[in-house]
């Protein structure tokens, strides 16, 4: 079990890496406006890439090169690649409050295909919660309303993409931190080159520097929180991510002058209590299975 020290360590760094991820949404936003998601992607990767290649070498090439389990690698790769496209796209027509809204109904998601994929079992508290949660997403995008739109859609895909990411992500915990974000970075600058022919925008000194930047706070999001699960139990510091949804109600109405719908309001809040259901009552599960397991008794003091 992650001592005091470790599990506080954990959520500054949940709480710090979704604040950089708020950031790199921010800028994301800011910088689609003008230009390509193609180039997007190409130019911050380029630059993620760059500033990690000290800590691959130091690491060691062939263990970043070759990770266990290659074929879920690929295909976490290839689920965060379509997912960060997918939200560079939405964001560039949605308000960052509503696609933030749609992106954290990636829990229920990620409930729901843990039965249909995995097999799992779930109880009826999780039933009733996936459905809440379903029914926050139906609230939010407003289906009789100009809200429900390709976008949204779109929007709605990259959350159901994440969802599996985060499943796959579940069995390389034992990944270094600099293989899997340094696989994921490259997985995106591949998406990018793949969606660059769509179009090109020279960028200027300043946005060129801000695209560069923008890749270096994407790495930092993504390496807290990968520490942040391994210093501390996911039941834990998971629903830290929640506060996604207040630096986008922020950001979006400082920068971009956006504020929510009450619909949007009353869905994300639907989807936000649907998740942090789920995580206690998978924590409760956990904490029961722990209990009745004799060996874990027998060993206790």
């Amino acid at each position: 079990m992650p001592t005091r020290n470790a599990t506080l360590a954990g959520i500054g760094m949940m709480l710090l890496g979704i604040l950089m991820f708020s950031l790199n949404d921010v800028m994301g936003k800011w910088l689609v406006a003008t230009y390509t998601v193609g180039q997007v992607l190409v130019l911050r990767s380029a630059v993620a890439l760059a500033v990690l290649t000290p800590f691959v070498f130091r690491q060691g090439l062939m263990r970043t090169l070759r990770p266990e389990r290659p074929g879920l690698q690929v295909l976490r790769v290839a689920l965060g690649s379509g997912e960060v496209a997918l939200f560079y796209l939405a964001v560039s027509y949605l308000p960052l409050a509503d696609t933030m809204t749609l992106w954290l109904a990636a829990p229920v998601w990620s409930a729901l295909l843990a039965v249909l994929l995995l097999g799992e079992r779930v109880d009826a508290g999780r039933w009733i919660a996936i459905a809440a949660g379903f029914a926050g997403v139906a609230i939010a995008l407003n289906p009789t309303g100009a809200s429900l739109s390709m976008p949204a859609l779109l929007a709605l895909l990259g959350s159901v993409l994440f969802a599996g990411m985060m499943i796959a992500g579940r069995y390389l915990r034992g990944t270094p931190d600099v293989t899997l974000v340094a696989w994921q970075t490259l997985g995106a600058l591949m998406m990018g080159l793949v969606l660059l022919p769509f179009g090109w925008v020279t960028p200027n000194w300043t946005d060129a520097a801000l695209l560069g930047l923008l890749g270096i706070v994407a790495m930092v999001a993504h390496l807290c929180v990968t520490r942040s699960l391994k210093l501390a139990e996911a039941s834990v510091v998971v629903p830290y991510q929640y506060t996604l949804i207040v630096w986008a109600l922020v950001f979006g109405w400082l920068v971009f002058g956006d504020w929510p719908t009450p619909a949007m309001l009353a869905g994300s809040a639907l989807i936000v209590a649907a998740g942090l259901a789920l995580i206690l009552l998978e924590r409760r599960a956990t904490t029961r299975a722990v209990v009745g397991d004799p060996d874990t008794r027998s060993a206790a003091p």
